[in-house]
């Protein structure tokens, strides 16, 4: 937006209202007519320095908007479902989420997060839930790649999503059934190049800089956010700092020797205690991944299923986990979930599939800042292969895993709150 229209939408919104209505409540519960376009004007609204509030666990954690005949010409122009309430409805709201025995709170969202999207540039349309739903929410982010994140140029950021990246320097292990294909070839060509030109001998060496370089981002206060085999691998390849675990067909030369037994599980965010997978035959990094698991169940059995948080203490799980429903239908991708062995005991699982014995949706702290790992590759495609089209989410605008994402969006707006033990 520009310059004079935030000016002027902040004069209106100084001016008394001439009738009774006092604010704006978009509802996120089964009334909500599109979700994640609401989750797009939430963004607009923060990012014209307007303060809105997020009502935990109100009507599917509804949002509330001073009243201002801007916002409401947004949101009929979006379609999104609103109600102008006077003065006394919001009051009454605010005392019964103020009940201490009712789990539900108020959050106030202050500063629109500066967001990046770390990606590399040609990336197939079928790459990225991620950006597909911030292009549709229509919610500005800033793509970046390697370059960016070696010279140190992350802090000028405040919430860094990784695009569905290998970082362990494996293209992904496409190898054996698409080595042959002119994307792939242009995919190792473009990454060889950008590791030279950056100083680096191997792509492995490259990744795992970048992978550094995030952590470090993090521990300084940033929020990272990523998807499918942008979560295992990362946390591979930081675990893999003092080893090998390339074979030829990606580096040049052969893998360690006995490269499992230099794992650093003191390296990485989430997992532990997991072992790499060596055949770089096989389209897998290791056995953190559950996807095997999901190939034995009916489609309409594959669930997982958000876990309840008290909104009143655990502030920012019960913003990640925001939704009209706490079940939600699962979706595959390379890393499809995460088999809950292999994870951490300070992590926070906040969505599992019991049945399984995995977890799609976990979170920790690191440092000053926090990560969000979410598995799977496209909540509106249960089973999405290279080079299907991309999911049109004008015939998902209520999709409940889509949500997930955006609520990851919208939390560091809030004041940062860490977890009461």
């Amino acid at each position: 937006m520009t310059y004079l229209f935030r000016i002027l939408l902040l004069i209106l919104l100084a001016l008394p209202y001439s009738g009774k209505a006092s604010a704006i409540l978009v509802p996120m519960d089964e009334t909500q007519k599109n979700h994640l376009k609401a989750y797009g004007v939430a963004y607009w609204v923060l990012e014209n320095e307007v303060v809105m509030e997020w009502l935990l666990n109100y009507r599917g954690g509804s949002f509330l908007f001073p009243h201002a005949e801007l916002i409401e010409e947004e949101l009929i122009l979006k379609g999104v479902s609103y109600s102008i309430l006077p003065d006394s409805k919001v009051k009454a709201i605010k005392s019964e989420i103020a009940n201490p025995e009712v789990n539900m709170e108020v959050v106030q969202l202050e500063k629109a997060p500066k967001i990046a999207v770390y990606t590399p540039k040609g990336k197939q349309p079928w790459d990225d839930a991620v950006t597909m739903v911030l292009t549709y929410a229509e919610i500005p982010y800033e793509e970046i790649y390697d370059s960016t994140v070696v010279k140190g140029g992350l802090p000028e950021f405040d919430w860094l999503h990784l695009h569905h990246e290998d970082f362990t320097g494996q293209y992904g292990k496409f190898y054996r059934n698409y080595h042959t294909q002119s994307w792939y070839q242009k995919q190792v060509r473009d990454n060889e190049e950008m590791a030279k030109k950056l100083g680096f001998e191997k792509v492995s060496e490259l990744k795992l800089a970048v992978a550094v370089n995030i952590k470090n981002f993090v521990a300084g206060g940033g929020f990272l956010f990523t998807m499918c085999s942008g979560t295992d691998s990362y946390d591979i390849a930081l675990s893999a700092e003092s080893t090998d675990i390339c074979e030829h067909m990606y580096d040049g030369d052969p893998a360690e020797a006995n490269f499992q037994s230099k794992i650093d599980f003191t390296k990485t965010l989430a997992f532990k205690d997991f072992t790499v997978e060596k055949d770089p035959m096989v389209y897998e990094y290791s056995d953190i991944d559950g996807t095997k698991d999901h190939l034995r169940v009916p489609e309409q059995q594959d669930k997982f299923f958000l876990f309840e948080f008290s909104a009143k203490w655990d502030v920012v799980p019960t913003m990640l986990c925001q939704n009209h429903t706490m079940e939600i239908d699962g979706f595959m991708g390379q890393t499809t979930d995460f088999r809950t062995e292999f994870i951490k005991p300070d992590v926070l699982i906040m969505g599992e599939n019991k049945a399984m014995g995995t977890a799609r949706y976990i979170h920790g702290e690191f440092g000053e800042g926090t990560w969000t790992f979410y598995g799977g590759h496209d909540p509106e495609d249960y089973q999405h292969f290279v080079g299907d089209p991309p999911t049109d989410l004008n015939l998902h605008p209520n999709s409940p895993g889509y949500r997930l994402i955006l609520n990851n969006i919208l939390f560091p707006a809030a004041k940062k709150k860490k977890r009461k033990t």
